[in-house]
């Protein structure tokens, strides 16, 4: 698959997505920053989450009590962390100053229509809207690449799904949907159950664990070819998605790791080394066998 010029498969470079989602808690200063950071971090992409609030959640739900920094109401919560066009407008322009790629998670149709007008380049679809028919029928549409998220799904259900959209253009990521997601519960075994499964389909890593062990495994023994984690300036700061993010030097070092990868495994056939060669002469014993 190809995103914004760039391969994204198992034959490529690690593609990197920062997933701001709505850890900006409606501060458009805190996207640039959090943007900022990514860059520094050499992530490939940012990532934002959009929705239709009157759309995606009912009357009952929006009345319900929920304190938050935006009002008493879960109304309050939902419409606070969402940005309107002209805020989008100002991410897609900052992004494009920053060199890095940027698109979102539209969970209703509308939504979708909204990203398609700001020119996004890709899609994602989130494992909460992986079996809405009509979500799906539209992104497939729009003739974008869509990243897939398996969280909350089996293999029959995610089959299902992919009958939807053209597999040409999709890159699955295997998610647990829990936050923070412990460690006994990432399974990355199904990312081979998911290669296998489906050997056409590049497969990625949608985590939500604390660290960065777990997506460093999934490409260095499992060789997802595509990465996605949750970003913040300070997992302590308000917002349900904090704990489950990487601060800043967590990012970087995240990169830097998953970037060291292809040296470490290095060569596909054993062989003395040059640099081998003088400790060799120097500290090899005379009888060889």
């Amino acid at each position: 698959m190809i995103v914004n010029g760039k391969s994204v498969d198992h034959n490529s470079d690690v593609y990197l997505i920062a997933e701001i989602g709505i850890n900006h808690n409606g501060n458009i200063d805190m996207v640039k920053k959090l943007i900022d950071e990514a860059v520094a971090a050499e992530f490939d992409a940012v990532k934002f989450q959009k929705r239709n609030i009157a759309i995606v959640y009912s009357k009952e739900e929006l009345d319900r009590p929920r304190e938050s920094v935006f009002g008493n109401t879960n109304r309050d919560l939902k419409y606070g962390l969402e940005f309107n066009e002209n805020q989008y407008a100002e991410i897609n322009d900052y992004c494009k100053s920053k060199n890095i790629d940027w698109f979102a998670s539209a969970w209703d149709i509308t939504s979708v229509d909204f990203l398609e007008n700001l020119g996004v380049i890709a899609h994602k679809v989130a494992s909460a809207c992986n079996m809405d028919k009509k979500l799906l029928e539209r992104l497939d549409e729009t003739g974008k690449p869509i990243f897939f998220s398996t969280g909350m799904s089996d293999m029959k259900m995610i089959k299902k799904a992919l009958k939807i959209i053209d597999n040409s253009r999709l890159v699955l990521m295997h998610t647990v949907s829990t936050y923070p997601a412990e460690n006994n519960e990432l399974n990355l075994n199904w990312i081979n159950l998911l290669k296998k499964e489906f050997p056409h389909i590049p497969i990625g890593y949608s985590g939500h664990e604390v660290g960065i062990l777990p997506s460093v495994i999934a490409v260095s023994k499992y060789g997802a070819c595509c990465i996605e984690r949750h970003i913040t300036l300070d997992r302590s700061s308000w917002g349900t998605d904090q704990s489950a993010s990487l601060e800043p030097n967590g990012m970087k070092k995240l990169v830097r790791d998953i970037r060291e990868i292809p040296q470490l495994h290095g060569s596909k056939e054993k062989i003395i080394l040059n640099s081998e060669e003088a400790i060799s002469r120097k500290l090899r014993r005379v009888n060889n066998v």
